[in-house]
Order: C-alpha cells, then structure tokens, then sequence
C-alpha cells in the first residue's frame, strides 16, 4: 500500500476501509473477514474513511485485542489474520489482513446461525446454495466433477468419446483411460464428470439453449433450439449452429482467395469450450446460451470467477488459472481441446487479431456478474450502418487494395459485389503472381479459420503426407503470402495481405 496527501491507496484488489471499530455491530464488519478467508484474501483498514483519508484511531492496542477477540468468538473455523499498526504523521491506522483460507467455508456464528460469506467485487455477500456448497468441496480439497456417484460405470458406455479421441489424437483408445482420466472410480462408480461424458448422458444441467435473433436485441428468434447431452456433443452441436448463422465473404486476391469471415472460428470454438468446462454445474436450472445477433455472438454460463473477482476488472494476460471442474478440463485438454496451461481467454483474442479483416476495437469482451460468465464476440463485417460490403472490408484490410473483383461462383453465403466498381485483374508479372493451387487455397483457408492449425492436421485434412504440406508451405512462404509466428507448438500461422 502507499500513502500520498494524507489519503491511503492500498495495492490489494480486495479491502475495506472503516473510520472507527464498530463494537455493537461486529457483523458488519466480521462479513467483511469471512468473504476475504472465503474467497482471495483481503484487507480491512481502520482509521480510514471512506474516501481514503487517514482520520487514524485513539487507541489502536484496545481495538486490535477486541477485533482479535471477535473474530476467534464470532467465526469458525478462526481464519488466518494479521494486525498490523502503521503510523503516520501522528496518526494511527491498523491494518486486519486476513489470509485465503483452505478450511473452508468460513463462517460468521451469532444466536446459533451460522452464515458464510463470499466478495463479489467491492461488497461482502452472504453465500447462496450453490457457492456454499462449493466452499465446501474447496475445503475438502474436492471439486464437484471428481466426486463419486452411485452410478455403475459397467452400466453406461463411452463410444463418442472413445472415437472422438481416435479423430483428435489419432491414437487407439483404451477403456483404461476412464480411470486414469478421473471419469470413473477404482471401485467400477462413475464421478459426476463421467456422468458428463458417458454416451447417455442424463445430468440435467448438461444443456446448451441456441438462439438466432433478428436483429441487434432479444425480439423475435430466427431459429431457437435445445439441446441435451454428453459434454463432447454439446461442443459440436453449438459450433454447428454458429456456423449455420453466421457468414463469411471472401475477395479475390491476384493470386488467391481471401476468407474475411465474421468471426475467427476458432475463437468462438475456444470460447465454447471455456463455457461447458468452467461453468459451475452446481447450478441445478442453469444451462449454457449461445445468443446469436446481428453484430455480435454472446456465450453466457452459470457461475462467476471462482476467486470472487470481476473479470472486467482484470488483467487478462495476467490472469491466473483456477479451474473450477478440473477434471472436465483434463478431459478437454486430452481431447486436444484446449491447453492445459489455461490461457483460453488471451488466446480468444490473439485468433481474432490475426484475420485479415480485424479492426481495433472489435477483439472479444468479457464480463462477469454475481452468477454469470459472458464473452462477446463482434462481427467484423458489421459496422454504424449495417453489414459492411465486401469491397469496403477489402479496402479496410489494405489501404492501397483497389477492390479486387470478386468471383461470381462463390459459396451461397458470399456478399453481392456490384460489377461496375470491379477493377482490372492484375496482370501475372512474373511466377510469384500465377494463382496457388487447390491444395495450397485449402492451406489458406485452414489457416484463416483456425490460425493454431498443425502442419499434422492440415496432413489429416488434406490426405496428403507431412512432406507435402511442408513442401506446399514452403512455396506459400517463398511467395510471401504466409508466415509462421512464434513456436512451432504454441505459434500462428498469418496470411500477409498485399496488392
């Protein structure tokens, strides 16, 4: 913390400032200790009002031992604290710094009711169900996905999973796993994150709501469905109905063709997959919304950061991972999902930034609310007046491209180009300038769409050896038309953009 004229500001994320000790009314303050032990931790400085200046305390020894007395009566079990005096010019200030606790739920005891509270943002609040119960399992060291059911695992089967691990790892699959997996328990009981997987999945709250809505705003739906099942169905059936809502023109480039979707696929499929694994699933009538609109897709789950704090207020390069279902996660990540570092929403945004038609302001939002996740993603081809055209989107990409003439036999979902502001082809100069083949055009494509692909997975996609691809990547580089950043694991692939 620092002082500066007289006013205290204090480094930590979490605190409370109070002018005197309250004596008679030790709940209003005791909350305050309970949701820090409960959630990250925190700081209550007393001595200080409301606007941070330093009023300081008559007698700071008395109110340290009543505030130390308190909270060993008042709460159970007696969180980690510390009380430290600070003098300063005359005046003094205690700080109560109270530690993140690992027994918890901690809670606040008077007339034989025992409350717990939790931070959520700036306030103290009491627990409601579903955050008591996880502070329970945080407690027990436990998550709710790992705990065991009664379930017999003989009793359900694991086939989508099983071929979907052959499709993404290209490895045979061994029943094996289930355990080692953390789906099913030593004794043959399935864990409430096997329930999540197996082929008949009934857990309740395993469901996505789809709606395609007319306009900028909830009114009439365009299409509206339901869906309920297994964790590795749900990913699928939401990017299917993104897919079939949402557009992508493309223009002709001398010597290619150039994809400017409205969305980087692959950071709505990275959103998704934040969604189904770190929503909180003790929230019995929540479900997973994908409400698509006009300018922009919106993914909402129940359950907020597990630390208590708002993610709008936070850093997000410099977000820790704390993983709510642990073992849903470890699943994704063995699917070759997601990563196991947990750097999902740095890695929504960076995708958006790498398509060509990107623009500053347009990268992926996210907002968190007492109960709720949300992630926003903007379309990039919308702008103030509506759908922006393709000749518009294609001038914006370059300033000096001159609206390259589009083809007349795209796809169904292409924008129409008006004839008359078409310009002359440019001429083939030399071999750079020849069109690239059909095998490169899909590389392109591949990489516009998911720009993390792997020289192996285009191999898959194509049906063509490794060396191939390498050889095809290769004439793209020479051609200056695609670069490679960073690590060959954990880079991008970009396509340079030029007339």
């Amino acid at each position: 913390m620092q002082i500066h004229d007289n006013r205290l500001i204090a480094e930590c994320t979490s605190y409370d400032f109070k002018e005197m000790l309250e004596r008679k009314k030790v709940k209003s303050w005791l909350k305050s200790v309970s949701a820090f032990a409960n959630t990250e931790g925190g700081s209550l400085f007393y001595g200080v009002n409301d606007e941070g200046e330093i009023v300081g305390l008559e007698n700071v020894q008395a109110d340290a031992d009543f505030i130390s007395e308190m909270i060993k009566v008042r709460l159970d079990p007696v969180p980690e604290v510390q009380l430290i005096p600070i003098e300063h010019e005359g005046r003094t200030l205690l700080e109560v710094k109270v530690k993140a606790g690992v027994l918890t739920p901690y809670y606040y005891y008077q007339d034989g009711t025992r409350t717990a509270y939790v931070r959520v943002g700036n306030e103290s609040v009491e627990c409601n169900s579903q955050q008591l119960l996880s502070l329970v399992l945080k407690g027990t060291h436990m998550t709710w996905d790992s705990l065991p059911t009664q379930v017999d695992a003989s009793k359900h089967s694991f086939i989508i999973l099983a071929n979907t691990f052959r499709e993404q790892t290209h490895q045979e699959w061994n029943d094996k796993y289930l355990e080692s997996f953390g789906l099913v328990t030593s004794d043959g009981k399935l864990t409430n994150a096997g329930l999540l997987f197996v082929d008949n999945c009934t857990v309740f709250q395993s469901r996505i709501f789809c709606t395609r809505w007319t306009g900028l705003y909830k009114d009439d739906a365009i299409s509206s469905v339901e869906h309920r099942a297994n964790l590795v169905l749900l990913l699928k059936y939401g990017m299917d109905f993104i897919k079939n809502y949402t557009m992508s023109g493309w223009v002709k480039m001398p010597n290619y063709r150039l994809n400017l979707p409205d969305y980087s696929d692959r950071a709505i499929f990275e959103g998704l997959v934040n969604h189904l694994i770190h929503r909180d699933y003790t929230v019995m009538g929540g479900e997973v919304h994908i409400d698509i609109y006009d300018d922009r897709v919106e993914l909402v789950s129940p359950g907020a950061m597990p630390d208590g704090t708002q993610i709008q207020d936070r850093d997000i390069y410099n977000v820790p991972s704390i993983r709510r279902n642990p073992v849903i996660a470890d699943m994704f990540t063995q699917l070759d999902y997601m990563e196991k570092r947990g750097s999902g929403l740095r890695k929504m945004r960076e995708l958006t930034e790498k398509l060509p038609n990107f623009l500053p302001g347009k990268e992926p939002h996210y907002k968190t609310e007492a109960s709720s996740f949300f992630t926003t993603f903007y379309n990039l081809n919308w702008g103030e007046n509506g759908r922006i055209s393709v000749e518009e989107v294609a001038d914006r990409v370059n300033s000096t491209l001159k609206k390259y003439p589009v083809n007349g036999g795209g796809s169904e979902k292409k924008y129409p180009v008006n004839n008359e502001s078409t310009l002359k082809k440019y001429p083939v100069k030399n071999e750079l300038n020849r069109p690239v083949g059909r095998t490169a055009q899909r590389i392109i494509d591949m990489v516009i769409s998911n720009p993390m692909i792997t020289r192996e997975k285009m191999a898959v996609e194509l049906g063509i050896s490794l060396d191939g691809v390498k050889k095809q990547i290769k004439n793209l580089r020479e051609r200056g038309i695609l670069v490679h950043e960073g690590s060959d694991k954990a880079g991008y692939w970009r396509i340079i953009v030029k007339p």
